[in-house]
């Protein structure tokens, strides 16, 4: 599956309907496959590889060897432990998600026209009315994919649709300054300050990242546009779960983006994409990692309330671990859930 710029296409990982993470609002999230981080905390793996992927799920494999069958490669091999895919010999080119009865092959990205995912996500326009939402474009990384991304925020907002734009501020100036006329609300990712570990985490520095959010910030003075803007932060154990981190990013947005941010998310941890790196057959460094307790996670965002920013912009998302209700020694801890977005 090739992408036709020329007709107007884009490598798609999916679209989440009904979703109340990405923005104010019921939206539909488009989440865009590619990305030029590698977060090694990533929630979304997946999204990735500009490249679609083929993806085994154990949970709905029943045995009966389809895919093996369907594979005119030989990429796919049945073992006692379940489908093994050779990675090097795999074109994923969907034979074998074909064939599978029980879907348990599947593969992650698909070439979308303009004109498809645009009629597909306005089925949804009355939730997006009646709630104030709209549609968010997530990733992996929009803006790897600005010729189908500028039309698809343009082609919405003709279509009276609230726009979110959610990016890592990994691209050029001129490529996310083509975007922003169409675009409603900003979510920028600022994971790390420090540059040695932003490129030990991610693969690359920060500078961009970080100049391309002042850069913003002189084109909503000027231009009034985006209307809004939110930092979103993940809350990484061992990385960016750290008081000098988020210190370092509330006195970064105090002196450079303040009072244009209207929101700072500080998105919890979560290890519930574990079998999404285990279907692609890649080893997740932080698969042992625990969730945050209810008493750490507050401490980081008493933390990053008193970096300088209007406290009333901080706000906690995602899953944390909380202390059971009891003194009983057996009784196990349980999770607590908060809206959210994810780790990316």
């Amino acid at each position: 599956m090739r992408i036709d710029t020329e007709k107007n296409q884009g490598m798609i990982l999916r679209i989440q309907r009904m979703s109340t993470e990405d923005g104010p609002g019921i939206r539909s999230t488009v989440f865009f496959k590619g990305c030029p981080l590698r977060c090694a905390w990533c929630h979304n793996p997946e999204s990735i590889s500009p490249k679609p992927q083929v993806h085994w799920v154990k949970s709905r494999c029943i045995g009966c060897k389809s895919c093996v069958e369907a594979c005119t490669e030989g990429a796919l091999a049945a073992t006692d432990s379940g489908i093994i895919i050779d990675r090097a010999k795999c074109t994923s080119c969907g034979d074998c998600a074909k064939a599978c009865p029980s879907t348990a092959m599947e593969v992650y990205g698909e070439v979308l026209s303009l004109d498809d995912l645009v009629r597909e996500v306005l089925k949804d326009k009355v939730y997006f009315e009646k709630s104030g939402g709209g549609v968010t474009l997530s990733g992996g990384e929009p803006t790897l994919q600005s010729h189908f991304a500028k039309p698809l925020l343009s082609s919405l907002k003709e279509n009276g649709i609230h726009t979110a734009l959610d990016t890592c501020g990994q691209c050029s100036w001129d490529t996310l300054e083509g975007l922003l006329p169409h675009t409603d609300l900003i979510l920028y990712d600022l994971k790390l300050i420090d540059w040695e570990r932003h490129k030990e985490f991610t693969g690359l520095t920060n500078e961009r990242i970080l100049d391309n959010l002042v850069l913003l910030r002189e084109y909503m003075q000027e231009h009034g546009m985006p209307k809004e803007l939110w930092i979103r932060t993940p809350l990484i154990p061992a990385s960016t779960a750290t008081s000098e981190n988020l210190k370092a990013i509330g006195a970064f947005i105090k002196k450079n983006v303040s009072p244009l941010v209207s929101r700072w998310e500080l998105c919890t941890f979560n290890n519930l994409c574990t079998n999404k790196y285990e279907g692609l057959g890649i080893n997740w460094s932080f698969k042992t990692s625990e969730l945050l307790a209810e008493d750490e996670t507050e401490h980081l965002a008493s933390v990053a309330k008193g970096s300088g920013v209007d406290p009333r912009i901080v706000h906690v998302s995602g899953l944390k671990k909380r202390a059971a209700q009891t003194e009983a020694p057996e009784q196990r801890a349980h999770l607590s859930i908060v809206k959210g977005g994810t780790c990316k």
